[in-house]
């Protein structure tokens, strides 16, 4: 067995909590739609955030290459949660959206995130939580002041995830 790092950095501790929130989300997701991977809620995220993206601004929002998000974005739609249509604006390109079972997937990681959100503020407390939210707004580049207001995703006064 491996020895622990008794201090491990800050980017550990946070790459460490994502991954534990990120399973803990999957498994909710899995249990409503079983046949999805846990790179799928690249693309899905970003759709359930904004329905009707091209592939390159769901790429570039996911952080990924758009031929990597391509591919992602085929698998979901033979799975049939995703479906591309025409660009009303220009027919050259094409929109993907959500279907009504990538919706229902969409729902079970809406649902997921909520239970952690409220799992967070008790571990943590009321205070203690927002304080954290403050902090890693700030190092998202989501706040520049340390103001008043909460971040996106509480339904609450803050600033909205960035969309690019």
């Amino acid at each position: 067995m491996t020895e622990l790092d008794p201090d491990p950095s800050t980017p550990t501790l946070l790459r460490t909590a994502y991954n534990v929130i990120s399973a803990t989300i999957y498994r909710a997701v899995a249990e409503t739609a079983g046949d999805l991977r846990p790179a799928h809620g690249n693309a899905m995220e970003m759709l359930a955030i904004e329905d009707g993206l091209r592939l390159t601004d769901i790429a570039a929002r996911a952080g990924m290459a758009p031929q990597s998000m391509g591919e992602l974005v085929d698998d979901l739609a033979g799975k049939g949660y995703l479906q591309r249509r025409e660009d009303p604006a220009d027919r050259r390109a094409k929109r993907i959206y959500l279907t009504p079972k990538g919706r229902a997937a969409a729902d079970a990681s809406r649902t997921a995130l909520r239970d952690i959100e409220e799992q967070l503020r008790t571990t943590l407390g009321a205070g203690r939580y927002q304080d954290m939210r403050r902090s890693l707004a700030v190092i998202a580049g989501q706040r520049t002041d340390e103001g008043s207001g909460t971040t996106a995703g509480t339904g609450e006064k803050g600033p909205q995830r960035p969309s690019a």
